[in-house]
């Protein structure tokens, strides 16, 4: 079970990879095998990269990646902005990417809402994190795009608690840069680990404790971000 957190403590950690050195390649896992291990990695060490293939099925993959391809041609992603609310704006210094707001309502997105719900479930049995509801959206960086370092929430708001990653990137090469930093919670300033955005590989984290950047990316990059959240149901600030 080849499955990659930051606690040394835990079976599924690689101990001979150093931090920031690495760029993990999981064999992929399903069912409660998958939500055990995505529990284990999120309670040792705040975040897992794992590959979700045979959790959500190559078609599935393949689908979602047709589908913001699609959106993209047919200019159907907007600005992202960075902050929520009243302070929403705009800064390309600090972030490039554009997005969509997904409703479920497609069928490759109802079949992995369903999906994602599941994962909602089994954290929820297994760590009691009393997650409500989630929200996605699909991203995409054109080459020269970057998001620098940040939090996704932060602590006491209890807004976003889990953020979850889905690449969607056939054939991605290590000169097409676009990796996603993960940096250590526990030692400020220090990379956890380096994850290529290649088809299939899911990142999750816990969204008010690790911090994290996306690197300039070289060729278009596709990506599905999520967060599982505890507060009531409210608008989505589009651009955020």
């Amino acid at each position: 079970m080849d499955v990659y957190g930051l606690n040394d403590a835990l079976p599924f950690v690689e101990p001979a990879l150093s931090p920031g050195a690495y760029d993990p390649i999981a064999e992929p896992l399903s069912g409660s095998d998958f939500l055990d291990s995505l529990a284990s990695c999120l309670a040792g060490g705040g975040w897992a990269s794992i590959d979700a293939f045979e959790f959500l099925t190559p078609p599935l993959v393949t689908e979602l990646a047709r589908e913001v391809t699609l959106w993209h041609r047919g200019d159907r992603l907007r600005a992202a902005g960075v902050g929520r609310g009243l302070t929403l704006q705009q800064d390309r210094s600090v972030r490039c990417d554009k997005v969509a707001w997904l409703n479920g309502q497609t069928p490759p997105q109802a079949r992995l809402f369903d999906r994602i719900e599941d994962i909602r479930q089994g954290l929820n049995e297994r760590l009691f994190l009393g997650l409500r509801r989630f929200e996605a959206h699909y991203a995409i960086y054109e080459p020269g795009d970057f998001y620098r370092r940040h939090m996704d929430s932060f602590a006491g708001r209890a807004s976003r608690i889990v953020s979850l990653v889905l690449y969607l990137n056939e054939n991605w090469q290590p000169e097409d840069g676009g990796k996603l930093q993960l940096f250590n919670r526990d030692l400020p300033g220090s990379v956890g680990a380096t994850v290529a955005p290649e088809a299939g590989r899911l990142v999750v984290f816990m969204s008010e404790e690790i911090p994290h950047e996306v690197l300039i990316a070289n060729r278009t990059r596709y990506s599905l971000a999520c967060w599982f959240r505890c507060d009531d149901e409210m608008p989505l600030a589009l651009n955020d």
